[in-house]
């Protein structure tokens, strides 16, 4: 899990990030301690708590004192947002743009997408659509 150069704090908050979007870390339950992403992840706590810390600040996990630190209501909803937003930026932009280039217009994108997933889709095999 751990990738070489990108901030270990970041690679910490992003994966508490993926369990709360894929459903494995629900709304309102209780998010690992900092001691625990420490020993998991190998790394030192306070590295773990300067990931949390940035999900608190985004307001992804609520801290309840005394308890521990908990998805906040509404978090699935936020971080999906957040990442269909990256998402448009970082792929979907500069598609459009190659796109323009090309002389492609969006019902083509659409042809060409719907050609590529089907072809990537291992149920739809010998299935013609």
């Amino acid at each position: 899990m751990i990738e070489e150069g990108r901030a270990l704090f970041l690679q910490i908050a992003e994966s508490v990030e993926d369990s709360i979007i894929d459903g494995s870390l629900a709304e309102e339950a209780q998010a690992p301690s900092t001691n625990e992403l420490a020993a998991f992840y190998r790394i030192n706590p306070a590295t773990a708590a300067k990931g949390i810390g940035l999900l608190v600040d985004k307001g992804v996990l609520q801290k309840r004192r005394g308890i521990g630190m908990f998805v906040a209501p509404g978090a699935r909803a936020m971080l999906l947002a957040e990442r269909r937003t990256v998402f448009a930026d970082r792929f979907l932009d500069p598609l459009l743009a190659e796109a323009r280039k090309l002389g492609l217009d969006a019902s083509d994108l659409r042809a060409l997408l719907n050609e590529r997933a089907a072809a990537s889709d291992p149920t739809t095999e010998g299935n013609p659509r």
